[in-house]
């Protein structure tokens, strides 16, 4: 991942794991054991799927931006079906709590969606990006197209 990637991805998944801890510690004080491992199944399920998600996302706005919005819309209804299919191999499993495990993938995955807002919002992104070539040979020449 490049390092602009990971400038990226800190200030959404740090704020994600914090509530993911408090999650796991509150679920455990709640339902015990199966309960920790539910919230912390659940967190680290929200973290790597919107993880992922937003890796793929910016590595198809660098090589494919024609496909950005496609690719976008693809990808939330495949992190969607991966989540049911994961639901249903699980559905009646005895490891983890699942009301601990529910809890802790909306609350992780609400607080990456308003993490990756704000952190989109305090974003200097270019509308226009300067093109560094063109204006050398400008400068060089002296001409002004």
């Amino acid at each position: 991942m490049p390092s602009n990637d990971a400038r990226n991805l800190v200030p959404i998944a740090v704020p994600t794991a914090a509530v993911g801890v408090v999650a796991v510690a509150v679920s455990g004080a709640v339902a015990g054991g199966k309960g920790a491992l539910g919230a912390a199944v659940g967190a680290l399920l929200a973290i790597a799927f919107m993880g992922l998600g937003l890796y793929v996302l910016q590595w198809t706005a660098r090589t494919l931006p024609q496909l950005f919005q496609a690719m976008g819309l693809m990808l939330y209804v495949a992190q969607l079906l991966l989540l049911m299919i994961f639901l249903a191999v699980f559905k009646g499993t005895s490891l983890f709590n699942a009301k601990a495990f529910a809890f802790s993938l909306v609350i992780a995955t609400v607080v990456w969606m308003a993490a990756q807002a704000r952190a989109h919002m305090k974003a200097k992104i270019f509308y226009v990006e300067p093109d560094s070539e063109k204006s050398e040979k400008s400068e060089k020449t002296g001409s002004s197209s």
